[in-house]
């Protein structure tokens, strides 16, 4: 007795895809006997209308129908499933139940009544004779791979060899049959004769062959003669071969375009290298028929019993695959085993290549758990300056566990060993043939990548549109020439009311309503007009300047950007990018009116002894230097965790709400450069020994190579010192800390138990040094804090939280606590100057300022600004009282923090003449004042009226960090003197000027800006002057 279901169609299916839209295919199930259906591309109500059969073993099973949507990279998703008994089936009448829609169920029973769909079914009961059963199409449609094999993430598709030899979908339109497993021994052997026969290809004895099973009483159900077998097998091995491997691949290519890259194992890199061949040649050097590259290579690795099965296209076309067998090489733990390898070909369309390889080893321990993963993705490699393509080659690894086990560790660990040996001989053997590229030789390629972009000068009918291309304009031009031509058509009207002869007044409360309107949006066009002759007149500035000096050259250049959020009302912005590493910023040029910039701008940082660690990047709509700009987002690159090839050519995606909701992200061409080799790190550790006050020894090259590879560090990272000590936790862990230019790194391995994290130097906000106690076993400790949200990577290893949410680590138990000190110390102050630091420099450069001032015999060199009165009061406030704001008094650091000024520092006054003092100032912006951070270094000399009735108090700026702050100084005059002892007040006038030190055409709106926002700072620092005093009193 067999069961017939004829799957005919589903409708209202679920959409899964981000296209709203499903891949889905049915697989059925009696028993132990299972079939699918082909699969229905981007389709909600698919139509399959194909029938299989089942051999009926037991009544009281059910068959079981279930829908999914086909993933290419991950597992199906489920979308429904209906179960029927047979013994319903039984019961009706003629053994059918006729052709029926069935509700699709969900799996979850909390899930009843979530609507999974239809799906239209036929199904009955018939018997049929011994003749007839020949008839039928047989197909090997059975699940060898178990459910849980994740391959299926990234292959997919069943195929079947039909009697005449030709390759064909294994759920064919017609009715199949699927054959009962008996449980004896030459039944199994039979069905994994014909597995081993599917997948490899080879002969099946005709023993195993002619032993075909009979049921229902003796009468078989189908008889094979081996020779037809063998014939199966020489003419689909006729077809393969007579379609060649490039032909094959051709016609995958055309079904490929468009397919993502396949992103990397798990598992880990375990070769990334470029190489001076085109992608197709080395794709075809790996992977063709022809190529003698794994036999050479199974050769060196004393592989033996190489077989290659030809390529074959499955799944319609979409991929390719083919079968390797070969007997590993005994080693000192395993015995010579044999080795199956399924190369699947994931995307191949003519510049990109991913071959997936599954390897599977039962004969080894615990080989039948697992599967060893391999993808090889081939894509163009970086540009050369001889404009010879290249090609990268990266290759990455995973297991692939088909069921549970212990020994996962004992696997990966002995799995992990093994290829990387293996693939260095791999990157060996295909160095000889083709010649890799170094890195260093890509550094001319930098100069004619950044010598092809040009400035793309938007023309001014362009910016006009944009500009006047709005409802805004076209409404208010409709509205004016409605009113002329009503004008023309109307007679003049009567004088009366308070009207007389050229004045017209509104006769009515409507037309006062459509006056105001009228200005309202006259006005709007106009500011619109000016927006646009400011915008023309800006357009094209460029702020890239040439980098100076030699060591760690970083280039960045600034392409486009895309999607970034309007913030005007005209539902643009005026983006501008600013770039900041090592402390020093880059800004780049305004663009007007788009969320579409387009910038082609190269930047250079100066030279740096230093290795840069982080660029931080940060968008902003452009509004004045200090007004309160809006950011368009932000992000950062580290330059630790990425590879410097990588960054070549990125779209580096923003941050912040605005950034994400629009999904904004900025293109960018990055480059970092060491000028001095092998010098740098001498000139490095010799600066540090100066610090450090000890002689700090240079490691060798596999010292740095193993330091490396333990943190996973770019290649340029090295090694500076490293200390035996142990991490407090709850119970401390001995290891090692590591200490390099750019990075704090901690190792332990306790009973095979690794731990290891690292941070950035810049991640840490304060080192404290923690008396001796008998929690740390008598001897002085580290205590490492973080700034907040830094260093999240780490956080498995800290000891606690602090309030403020910044991790804590403490370090003890140094052989040498004087030596590590010294030397974590030395390292973090060079990565982050403090602000006493910040002053002694600023004091250094003001003395030499000074002597140049008094050889110019003006104050700081700087020629007389214009000076424009921008604060005149008076001060109910004694003059004595008053001066205090500028005596380095606590009411001065008071005052001036509730200003926006913190990290308030002063000197104290120097005598630089007779009655003329001189002192130093240096203070950062709050967030409130000035949102883009910012810091202002500044000098102040005092001396007395000529009437001796007051001060002089005279004050130059220079802004660091703050937009087109580089272009100009200020310069304020406090002019305070006393109006009576009796009255006790004073007055106040505060003039400011500009000192310009470069050009630039946005001085008008600077100037604008700068002096408005100084008025108004200037109120507020004496207001608070006279509250503090008042509440003094």
């Amino acid at each position: 007795m067999k069961l017939l279901v004829h799957v005919i169609e589903a409708r209202n299916l679920q959409a899964m895809d981000l296209n709203g839209l499903s891949d889905p295919y049915a697989k059925l199930q009696l028993g132990k006997h299972r079939a699918k259906t082909k699969v229905v591309k981007k389709n909600l109500n698919p139509v399959w209308d194909e029938e299989f059969s089942f051999r009926v073993g037991d009544l009281s099973e059910d068959l079981i129908v279930c829908v999914l949507d086909e993933d290419k990279y991950f597992t199906d998703d489920f979308l429904g499933q209906v179960k029927v008994p047979l013994s319903k089936v039984l019961d009706a009448d003629n053994l059918t139940l006729g052709t029926i829609w069935y509700q699709l169920q969900p799996k979850g029973k909390k899930l009843k009544n979530k609507d999974c769909g239809e799906i239209c079914l036929t199904i009955s009961l018939y018997q049929k004779n011994t003749e007839e059963a020949s008839e039928g199409t047989r197909s090997f449609c059975d699940d060898f791979a178990s459910n849980s094999d994740k391959s299926a993430e990234l292959t997919k598709g069943r195929y079947s060899l039909s009697s005449n030899g030709d390759t064909e979908l294994a759920c064919s339109p017609e009715p199949i049959e699927m054959d009962t497993l008996k449980e004896d021994k030459s039944n199994a052997g039979n069905f994994m004769d014909r597995v081993v026969q599917f997948f490899s290809g080879k002969n099946v004895e005709s023993s195993r062959t002619s032993t075909s099973s009979t049921k229902d009483g003796g009468s078989p159900e189908r008889l094979q003669d081996p020779q037809t077998d063998e014939i199966c097998e020489e003419q689909t091995a006729d077809v393969c071969s007579d379609v060649s491997y490039d032909e094959l691949l051709k016609k995958m290519e055309s079904k490929n375009q468009g397919v993502e890259m396949p992103a990397n194992l798990p598992g880990g890199v375990l070769l990334d290298q470029s190489y001076s061949v085109v992608p197709g040649d080395l794709n075809s050097f790996l992977f063709s028929p022809s190529s003698n590259f794994w036999q050479s290579l199974a050769d060196i690795q004393g592989t033996t019993g190489y077989q290659a099965e030809p390529w074959r296209l499955e799944n319609g076309g979409e991929s390719m695959k083919r079968v390797v067998t070969s007997t590993k090489a005994a080693t000192k733990l395993v015995k010579a085993v044999t080795a199956t390898e399924e190369q699947t070909y994931l995307k191949a369309d003519g510049k990109n290549y991913a071959v997936l390889s599954s390897v599977s080893t039962p004969d080894v321990p615990f080989g039948s758990c697992f599967r060893t993963e391999v993808l090889y993705c081939i894509m163009p490699g970086p540009e050369l300056s001889s404009e010879e393509q290249t090609s990268r080659l990266v290759i990455s690894w995973r297991m692939n566990y088909l069921q549970s086990t212990m020994m996962k560790g004992m696997i990966e660990n002995g799995a992990k060993q093994g290829l990387k040996e293996s693939y260095i001989q791999f990157s060996d053997l295909l160095s000889q043939s083709i010649k890799p590229i170094d890195l260093k030789e890509t550094a001319s390629s930098k100069e004619q990548i950044l010598a092809s972009l040009q400035t793309e000068k938007e023309s001014e009918w362009k910016l006009a549109c944009r500009f006047f291309g709005n409802f805004t304009v076209i409404s208010s031009v409709f509205a004016a020439l409605y009113v002329l031509i009503h004008i023309m058509l109307s007679n003049p009207s009567t004088i009366q009311g308070l009207e007389f002869p050229g004045l017209d007044l509104p006769d009515s409360v409507g037309e006062i309503v459509v006056c105001v309107v009228l200005v309202l949006q006259g006005e709007r066009v106009l500011n619109r007009v000016a927006r646009y002759l400011q915008a023309r007149k800006q357009r094209g500035s460029d702020h890239g300047i040439k980098a100076q000096g030699d060591g760690w050259l970083l280039t960045v250049a600034l392409i486009e950007g895309s999607n970034l959020a309007a913030v005007d009302s005209t539902g643009y912005s005026d983006p501008y990018v600013v770039f900041t590493c090592n402390g020093k910023t880059k800004t780049s040029s305004i663009k007007f009116q788009t969320l579409e910039p387009q910038w082609n701008e190269i930047f250079e940082f100066d030279a740096m002894v230093d290795p840069p660690s982080m660029m931080d990047i940060d968008v902003y709509d452009f509004d004045g230097p200090f007004d309160e700009a809006t950011s368009l987002g932000h992000a950062e690159v580290n330059f630790v965790k990425s590879n410097i090839s990588d960054l070549v050519d990125v779209w580096i995606p923003l941050q912040g709400k605005l950034a994400v909701a629009c999904q904004s992200k900025l293109h960018l061409r990055i480059f970092l450069n060491n000028t001095l080799g092998n010098e740098v790190v001498t000139e490095y550790l010799t600066k540090m020994e100066k610090e450090v006050g000890k002689k700090i020894t240079l490691r060798s090259p596999q010292t740095n190579s193993a330091f490396q590879k333990l943190f996973g560090l770019p290649p340029e990272e090295f090694l500076i010192n490293d200390f035996t000590c142990h991490l407090k936790r709850k119970m401390p862990m001995q290891g090692r800390l590591f200490l390099s230019p750019r990075i704090i790194g901690f190792h332990a391995n306790l009973f095979g138990h690794k731990t290891k994290f690292f941070f950035l130097w810049e991640d840490i906000d304060d080192i404290q040094v923690v008396p001796p106690s008998l929690g740390t076993m008598g001897s002085p400790s580290l205590l490492i804090i973080l700034r907040k949200g830094r260093g999240m990577d780490a956080r498995h290893g800290a000891k606690a939280h602090d309030p403020d949410g910044r991790l804590k680590f403490q370090f003890q138990s140094f052989v040498s606590f004087n030596v590590a000190n010294r030397t974590i110390m030395a390292l973090w102050k060079a990565r982050a100057l403090t602000p006493e630091q910040k002053m002694q420099l600023v004091e250094e450069e003001s003395e030499a300022r000074t002597l140049q001032s008094e050889e110019s015999g003006s104050f700081l060199g700087l020629e007389d600004a214009k000076m424009s009165d921008v604060f005149s009061s008076a001060i109910d406030v004694d003059i004595n009282l008053l001066m205090e704001l500028f005596n380095g008094s606590p009411l001065e650091r008071r005052v001036m923090e509730k200003v926006g000024c913190v990290e308030y520092s002063v000197t104290s006054w120097e005598s630089v003449k007779a009655d003329v003092y001189q002192r130093q100032i240096h203070y950062k912006f709050d967030k409130n004042l000035y949102r883009y951070g910012g810091e202002v270094t500044s000098t102040q000399q005092k001396s007395y009226l000529p009437d001796k009735k007051g001060w002089l108090i005279e004050e130059v700026m220079a802004l660091q960090g703050v937009l087109l702050g580089d272009y100009f100084n200020l310069h304020l005059r406090y002019q305070i003197e006393d109006l009576s002892p009796k009255l006790k007040a004073c007055n106040v006038i505060v003039s400011l000027g500009i000192a310009w030190l470069k050009s630039t055409k946005h001085q008008k709106k600077i100037t604008k800006n700068v002096i408005s926002n100084s008025s108004d700072r200037l109120k507020q620092m004496f207001s608070e002057v006279e509250n503090e005093l008042e509440q003094g009193k």
